[in-house]
């Protein structure tokens, strides 16, 4: 059976007209549309998606997106495993070791005492909690309760952690013959509560990355003082760095959640 062709236009054809648009095509690229493309949905609510909606942050500024893994885990797993490395060499007398032990003569004694004397006194409960109180109150009157739960929860576990450490260890100090001086229980107070507050203070300051970095260079004041004044040795302090650098890793994530889901909210 055959076909009949179908007859085609001509110019002198009053039937041949030229393509017409197709209404539908242009709703398709509106925004809000179906099949657009554009990370909106047709009844005006965001899409279910990680990236599909951002919030504002304190004073009106840009948010973030929800927090994504990846960087955190690996920073936290290569802290860890410096600290077990730095550990075990201490326990078991290895050549790193001895190789602080040497590299701690020459330092120590170096500088006028009572700066030496200062800058170790900035890791003591007296003058580092008083600074994250204040910071898990400011956290407190703007709302953020979980935030500031997790700072509180950071800074219980140091001595939880630290003094186990420091029994089984049970390395004895540059001038000292007592023991109980690995890791430094200084630097550790330190780095979580300046490091803490610098968490919860840093989304209201306009430069974010100002707090952290002087939460950084008062840590590295404490161990520096503390090496220079004899009351550490080097990798006691560089032990504390690593281990509490795991904890500010995992407590940076959780208050991060803790704001994604506030602003959620």
């Amino acid at each position: 059976m055959r076909e009949t062709p179908r007859p085609q236009g001509t110019a002198d054809d009053p039937r041949a007209q030229h393509p017409q648009p197709c209404p539908g095509r242009a709703l398709a690229h509106t925004t809000g549309a179906f099949g657009s493309g554009t990370p909106h949905r047709s009844d005006g609510r965001p899409p279910h998606t990680p990236r599909g909606e951002r919030y504002t942050g304190p004073g009106g500024r840009p948010g973030t997106s929800p927090p994504v893994p990846g960087r955190p885990a690996f920073l936290f797993a290569t802290l860890l495993c410096v600290f077990a490395v730095i550990t075990w060499q201490v326990v078991s007398g290895g050549p790193l070791r001895r190789l602080d032990e040497r590299l701690d003569r020459p330092l120590t004694g170096h500088g006028p005492s009572w700066l030496a004397e200062a800058l170790s006194d900035l890791g003591s409960m007296p003058v580092a909690l008083p600074v994250l109180a204040l910071a898990i109150g400011h956290a407190l009157w703007r709302g953020r309760r979980r935030a500031a739960l997790i700072a509180a929860a950071t800074m219980a576990l140091v001595p939880l952690l630290v003094v186990p450490l420091k029994e089984w260890t049970a390395r004895p100090g540059p001038f000292d013959p007592a023991t109980g001086y690995y890791p430094s229980g200084h630097t550790a107070t330190a780095m979580v509560a300046y490091g803490c507050a610098a968490l919860l203070l840093s989304p209201y300051v306009r430069r974010a990355w100002v707090l952290p970095a002087a939460a950084g260079a008062l840590t590295a004041a404490t161990g520096i003082g503390l090496v220079l004044h004899g009351y550490h040795w080097p990798l006691d302090v560089l032990a504390s760095f690593c281990l509490c650098g795991a904890l500010l890793v995992v407590s940076s994530r959780g208050m991060r959640r803790s704001s994604w889901r506030t602003r959620r909210r």
